[in-house]
């Protein structure tokens, strides 16, 4: 993923999930609660995709943006056929945001959650060192001793962030801490802000 600009950070707006029709368009899986606002023609984004893709280190811009049958479409400039359109099935959307722009409800970014206490059943096992964004869903690497510890974000494991307070809630499920002592210590974070934001699921 492209480094930001100095003084801004990226925001995750969307997946791409399959090719739609034959003249380009793609299938959006939203990572926003403003779709009409974040996918005007003309924006841009910058993608997350496998080194290996050909789009690896480039952005795409919007042609136009629509809804069929309920689900959200979008035309990018240069994709005009299905077989374009295929090689970027599953590209994660980011777009540069300032840094006082207004969050959006149940997503921070990654230097929020970076360093917030982890807390289980009322004691603290661990700090978030960093979030990792997948396709799928956002994990909350925890520093739990000298372990690493991948916590799924989604609301049914993450059900509280409280960024002023200092501390994410967790409830994992069994086996993910439970080699870990009870008071396990918290590890300092290391001063690394990563770009990004993270959404927790429902």
């Amino acid at each position: 993923m492209a480094t930001p600009r100095a003084g801004r950070t990226q925001l995750r707006v969307g997946r791409l999930l399959k090719a739609h029709g034959l003249k380009g368009a793609l299938k959006v899986e939203l990572y926003t609660d403003d779709p009409d606002r974040r996918f005007t023609p003309g924006a841009s984004f910058t993608l997350q995709v496998p080194e290996a893709s050909k789009w690896h280190g480039k952005s795409v811009t919007v042609r136009e943006f629509k809804w069929m049958n309920g689900h959200p479409v979008v035309f990018l400039e240069g994709v005009e056929d299905r077989t374009e359109a295929e090689t970027l099935v599953r590209a994660i959307l980011w777009i540069d945001q300032d840094q006082d722009e207004p969050a959006e409800p149940d997503a921070w970014y990654d230097h929020q959650l970076v360093g917030l206490d982890v807390v289980r059943d009322g004691a603290v096992v661990g700090t978030v060192a960093r979030v990792d964004h997948f396709p799928a869903q956002d994990l909350l690497i925890v520093k739990a001793g000298e372990r690493e510890v991948m916590v799924p974000f989604v609301a049914a494991i993450v059900p509280e962030v409280d960024v002023d307070g200092g501390r994410v809630v967790v409830t994992p499920p069994a086996g993910l801490f439970e080699d870990l002592p009870e008071d396990a210590p918290a590890s300092e974070d290391d001063g690394a802000e990563p770009a990004g934001d993270a959404d927790r699921e429902d």
